[in-house]
């Protein structure tokens, strides 16, 4: 990072973090996200998912600070020292997940996921999905409300909640969770390598319609999704020292 880097400052909509904006912009000048050394995202984790997704691709590292709700890929927000904590930041790479979902018109409809991508029944009945691993199937029949997979980074968030395992960061692992599952009702889902290949196969899709959402981006009447690791996409994710994003995981497994 170069002692005055070119900064190019994004802000959500909330009215703390266009404030926030403002004063940072006055501060240190504006620059164009495709112009700038570092972008600094302002806003909760839905803000900064949505400018991993809009900006990912330009390879620039991305610091964000934290002005929403929730806040666990930002830092703090302080507006006076921010060179200095730039400067100081510790990377963490991030490699998101490839979705191709197949819809029931027949139409395919592809996207990137860095925190989970995940299948959820559209109706009041329970979505019948069959698993398959690298090719092989793997369970003929997952009777439930849905299922995802979750990246390490993203293993704290939705995944959690559903009650799968928080993956270290750098494990090249991702996990594989059911949600609310009825049958088989012993089954708690699976830690898989990063590189292997989970396809989704919806049984009965009319009359159990499934949707699946990518991060935020949903596609409803899917009939077959394949899920993979990206290998020619990482982003790069600024982290204060003392609130490293390896360092926050750790420390989620001891939460009581």
């Amino acid at each position: 990072m170069s002692v005055s880097p070119r900064i190019a400052f994004l802000a959500s909509t909330a009215p703390n973090a266009q404030e926030a904006l403002a004063t940072m912009v006055a501060r240190h000048g504006q620059h164009a996200p495709e112009e700038a050394d570092v972008i600094c995202s302002l806003g909760g984790d839905g803000f900064m998912l949505q400018t991993l997704h809009r900006h990912g691709g330009l390879g620039k590292p991305v610091y964000g600070m934290k002005l929403g709700t929730v806040g666990f890929l930002m830092n703090h927000f302080h507006p006076d020292d921010l060179l200095e904590r730039l400067a100081q930041a510790e990377p963490a790479k991030l490699r998101p997940l490839e979705m191709l979902a197949q819809t029931e018109s027949g139409s395919s409809v592809g996207s990137l996921a860095y925190n989970e991508v995940s299948l959820l029944r559209q109706t009041r009945q329970a979505a019948h999905i069959r698993i398959h691993l690298n090719g092989q199937a793997r369970l003929d029949e997952l009777i439930c409300d849905g299922v995802m997979v979750a990246t390490p980074a993203g293993s704290t968030a939705y995944n959690f909640s559903a009650h799968g395992p928080i993956l270290p960061l750098g494990s090249h692992t991702i996990a594989l969770t059911p949600i609310a599952a009825f049958r088989p009702r012993r089954w708690r889902g699976a830690i898989l390598k990063a590189d292997t290949e989970v396809r989704f196969e919806v049984l009965d899709p009319y009359k159990r319609p499934v949707s699946v959402t990518a991060d935020s981006h949903e596609t409803r009447d899917v009939v077959e999704v394949v899920i993979r690791e990206s290998t020619d996409r990482t982003v790069t994710l600024l982290f204060d020292p003392e609130h490293n994003l390896e360092e926050r995981i750790l420390s989620e497994q001891f939460v009581v």
